[in-house]
């Protein structure tokens, strides 16, 4: 026990001047409440009317998938170190492992979370069985407008 002594005694004392710290600074500075100290802080920004537009979730989606692989890098390099000790049982977990991440990877691609901007997404078209190229889609052509270059020719002769 007397070995702790030191340890628990810093302790104390560590404790013991934070308090004081905070009872003599609350007691002697004087309280002087202004906008400015009331306000938010953010990194010498100042307060903004507008609150900004939030992160879309493809965002987050994204940041969760560079954690993912950051996270398998930092136990794919350990492995790659010790791979002649572990032999086939640390080849096997680690392609388990790397197909679990592999697979979440696949279901972000499929749920579209790496497709940025409004060019790259894919709309699929809604359309009924009702709608015919016929009835959508107009002809260009001569019809009707043989009527309308013979009354412009008159008019411009006269």
């Amino acid at each position: 026990m007397e070995q702790y002594l030191p340890v628990l005694t810093l302790g104390i004392l560590g404790v013991l001047f934070v308090l004081l710290s905070i009872i003599s600074s609350r007691l002697l500075a004087p309280e002087r409440n202004t906008l400015a100290k009331r306000s938010a802080y953010e990194c010498g920004i100042t307060d903004q009317a507008a609150i900004p537009e939030r992160f879309p979730v493809k965002f987050y989606l994204v940041a969760m998938l560079f954690i993912m692989f950051d996270i398998e890098i930092v136990f794919l390099y350990p492995w790659a170190v010790a791979n002649d000790e572990l032999g086939l049982f640390g080849l096997v977990a680690m392609t388990i492992f790397a197909g679990i991440f592999f697979l979440s990877f696949v279901y972000e691609l499929a749920k579209g979370g790496l497709n940025w901007g409004p060019g790259r997404r894919i709309q699929t078209p809604a359309t009924s069985p009702e709608r015919t190229t016929a009835s959508t889609v107009r002809k260009v052509g001569l019809e009707g407008r043989m009527e309308l270059a013979a009354t412009t020719d008159d008019s411009e002769v006269a």
